[in-house]
């Protein structure tokens, strides 16, 4: 066979890789108004970037018939490319190959670009659209999750791990999600669950859609697994680009600086009359943060789940920074066991990555009741304070209303390493609020007085003078500056100028020990 008859040969067996399970499959992933691997893969990098792997791998198996589907790259695509100008290695699962599930020769590729990744210190790119492990395996399949697993927990932290959900995802393919940092689910295509519905159906009795059971919506809005929720293929696939955009490469580098057009100087006016003068009042958190960001951009994380707390990325003067902010109008921007939790991870990834904190603080405490006590709120309010302390980068504080009891010390008070606090002076900080204070404070006072509820309100008042202010922890050092509202942007933006050499250390350990 001559040169050219082997080349074309060649382009031949590519051609039969790139069909995958063949035009009738993909006619049916087109038909559910899902995209096929490949397609993913050239949408989500820059063009002609891409440069794939193990095209020809197959599998080995020959139980149950499998021998008779053996296809070029088996169930998924893999490679390096390109976001953005930036390298990335990426995987995706081809669903029209035996259902996208995972046996040997799929976990074999899938494992060799995650190592890929590690060594050259470049984002992991999953996009899952899997049936879970292949069963005809048997206990490969199953090995070969664990694989993948363990690959999971020994790149967390050293580089950015993102996984999308691009179509039904059952047993074992959720679980290697679950263990990335940032999870993308779309619409009505994209499904996670353990055991679907018809095993639940068999084994609990109860009766409960795929959507319902594990669609995007449930898993952004309700257990909180997912963080984006794309409106089909394209849209998750643009979100993961835009959120690649504010991450370093890994955890040795800084976040990538963009050329600010912003004046890093200009002050927003509005803010001055933003916080109500009725301090029960509730105002919207991200008018600040809009105002504070670059050309009022803000790409906002789970913003969905636990919406009483509010985190996600910004850039200030060109700079990437992590936003963690306090909500007063849901629930009054109190912490429960939901919000603590969404709040600890974002915080830890952004310490993972050298990316700046800044925290707006409005906060009356953590929220009472039996169901957040038995919940656990003790155990998940700690890994927040647990994330605010081990934290080294930057970390910048805004009181800009309440800060009360613990649920102050615990929004990256100075007491946590904050580094620069400032406070508006309608800031709040105490034990606890007026009324309460009172109420324990001068009880004796209150029951023997002749018009209790006038000496109440007198004393309400004188408590809230003494200590419902930030003048007291300015005179004690735990607030740096009282600024006025308006010059927010241009503070923040000096303070992590100078904070940029800072440096902050752990006591060496052999690991932590989180509060799970």
């Amino acid at each position: 066979m001559s040169t050219e008859e082997k080349i074309e040969a060649l382009a031949e067996k590519e051609a039969l890789a790139d069909l995958g399970g063949g035009e009738k499959r993909i006619e049916a992933q087109h038909g559910k108004g899902k995209w096929i691997a490949r397609e993913r893969i050239h949408y989500l990098l820059d063009d002609g970037s891409f440069e794939e792997f193990d095209k020809f791998v197959l599998h080995q198996s020959t139980d149950f018939g499998l021998d008779k589907k053996r296809l070029p790259g088996d169930g998924v695509v893999t490679g390096y490319g390109k976001i953005n100008g930036r390298p990335v290695y990426i995987y995706a699962q081809d669903f029209t190959v035996v259902g996208g599930s995972l046996g040997h020769a799929v976990s074999g590729k899938i494992c060799k670009v995650m190592d890929m990744a590690q060594k050259a210190g470049t984002p992991m790119i999953g996009l899952n659209d899997s049936g879970g492990a292949r069963i005809q395996e048997g206990v490969s399949s199953l090995a070969g999750y664990g694989d993948i697993f363990m690959r999971n927990v020994l790149l967390s932290g050293v580089i950015p791990q993102i996984s999308a959900i691009m179509g039904p995802c059952a047993g074992g393919a959720v679980y290697s999600p679950a263990l990335t940092d940032f999870i993308f689910m779309a619409e009505n295509t994209s499904y996670m669950f353990i055991t679907g519905p018809s095993v639940m159906k068999t084994v609990t009795h109860e009766e409960v859609t795929a959507e319902d059971l594990g669609g995007g919506l449930t898993h952004n809005a309700t257990s909180g697994v997912a963080h984006f929720l794309g409106k089909d293929d394209a849209d998750v696939l643009d979100m993961i680009r835009e959120l690649l955009s504010f991450l370093p490469q890994n955890h040795r580098e800084p976040p990538p600086l963009t050329e600010p057009a912003d004046d890093p100087y200009r002050i927003d006016m509005g803010l001055r009359t933003l916080i109500p003068d009725l301090p029960t009042a509730p105002y919207d958190m991200r008018t600040i943060i809009h105002s504070v960001a670059d050309d009022n951009y803000f790409f906002e994380v789970h913003a969905r789940y636990a919406t009483n707390i509010i985190v996600g990325f910004a850039r200030l003067h060109g700079m990437p920074v992590g936003i963690v902010a306090n909500q007063p109008s849901i629930s009054a921007g109190c912490l429960d066991i939901n919000a603590s939790v969404k709040g600890a991870r974002f915080v830890r990834f952004c310490d993972c990555f050298n990316i700046p904190l800044i925290t707006f603080c409005d906060v009356p405490g953590f929220l009472p009741g039996t169901a957040q006590e038995y919940g656990g709120i003790i155990k998940h309010g700690a890994k927040l304070i647990y994330a605010y302390c081990e934290a080294t980068v930057p970390k910048i504080t805004v009181i800009t209303r309440k800060a009360y009891g613990g649920a102050y010390i615990v929004m990256s008070s100075k007491h946590l390493r904050g580094d620069i606090n400032y406070a508006y002076p309608t800031a709040e900080i105490a034990v606890m609020g007026p009324e309460g204070a009172v109420n324990v404070v001068f009880r004796k006072e209150l029951k023997e007085a002749d018009d209790p509820k006038a000496k109440k309100n007198e004393l309400i008042e004188e408590y809230r003078k003494t200590f419902a202010s930030p003048y007291r922890a300015a005179e004690l050092g735990y607030v740096d500056e009282i600024i006025a509202p308006e010059y927010t942007r241009p503070k923040l933006i000096r303070a992590l100028e100078v904070l940029q050499t800072k440096k902050d250390r752990m006591p060496p350990k052999k690991h932590d020990n989180l509060p799970l």
